[in-house]
């Protein structure tokens, strides 16, 4: 599946709009006090361990998003935009990961 940020494929002509996809994904706060509370793995003022979480459920929102482009029998996704949003918590705080995009047909 041929997946972009952009509304076009460069020499492709889209032949069938499928209809918009979305795909979710949540940290929990557990994430949090795990990678806080032991010893922190900062490099260069970063804490990579945060960067590999947010990594795998960017990863996951994608995945869920293609998953039901392919439902619809789509080959590509277009004008794909992914977004962070601090949910908050009682414990903590709570990370949504959405990435949606239009479902396409192209040939």
């Amino acid at each position: 599946m041929l997946l972009s940020s952009t509304n076009t494929i460069d020499n492709k002509e889209i032949v069938e709009y499928k209809g918009i996809v979305t795909g979710e994904s949540l940290i929990g706060s557990n994430v949090y006090k795990d990678l806080f509370s032991g010893v922190r793995d900062v490099v260069g003022g970063r804490t990579s361990k945060y960067e590999e979480e947010i990594e795998k459920a960017r990863h996951i929102a994608v995945q869920s998003m293609q998953e039901k482009a392919e439902k619809l029998e789509a080959n590509a996704i277009i004008g794909i935009s992914i977004s962070y949003d601090n949910l908050g918590g009682t414990m903590g705080n709570t990370i949504l990961v959405s990435a949606y995009g239009t479902a396409v047909n192209y040939k």
